[in-house]
């Protein structure tokens, strides 16, 4: 799959807001309001595209972070912190294994011999199984008062 990353342009934010997930995924539906598209454009995204479609996104750093994560020491190791959000109508049908790992090399490029982190909620077991195939392992727990989290490291 030749997944090609790019800037996160005005369309691509909007689009990506307007994502529905079925339930329990739902819990991943974002709201689309001018804070979030100023989110979406402020650097920190990137769109992810398939033969010229938006597939999905990317997001690095801070915004990849459950804020209230810092008041449980989570995000203290130096890390490179990587959020994502697939396309719906791609979710179960095979392509999370080649969509992450498109990212992963396209962090360890921009950022070589810096470990990966990700934060997931606990009730999402497709995604910490895949990520454990992709050779993240469970580091800390913390809850949000909506959902428990875990974050999950990768070496380099």
């Amino acid at each position: 799959m030749n997944f090609t990353i790019k800037e996160m342009d005005l369309d691509s934010a909007r689009s990506t807001l307007s994502w529905r997930y079925e339930p329990p995924y739902d819990f991943y539906n974002n709201e689309m309001d001018e804070e979030s598209i100023k989110e979406r454009l402020d650097g920190s995204y990137q769109a992810i595209t398939l033969d010229d479609e938006l597939f999905g996104y990317l997001c690095i750093g801070e915004q990849a972070q459950i804020p209230i994560g810092h008041k449980y020491g989570v995000y203290h190791e130096r890390c490179v912190d990587m959020g994502l959000g697939m396309n719906p109508d791609y979710v179960g049908k095979g392509y999370g294994y080649g969509f992450c790992e498109r990212i992963m090399n396209h962090i360890k490029e921009n950022n070589p011999g810096v470990p990966i982190r990700l934060s997931v909620a606990t009730f999402n077991k497709k995604a910490i199984h895949l990520y454990e195939k992709l050779g993240f392992v469970k580091k800390d727990k913390f809850d949000t008062g909506h959902a428990e989290f875990i974050t999950m490291i990768k070496r380099n």
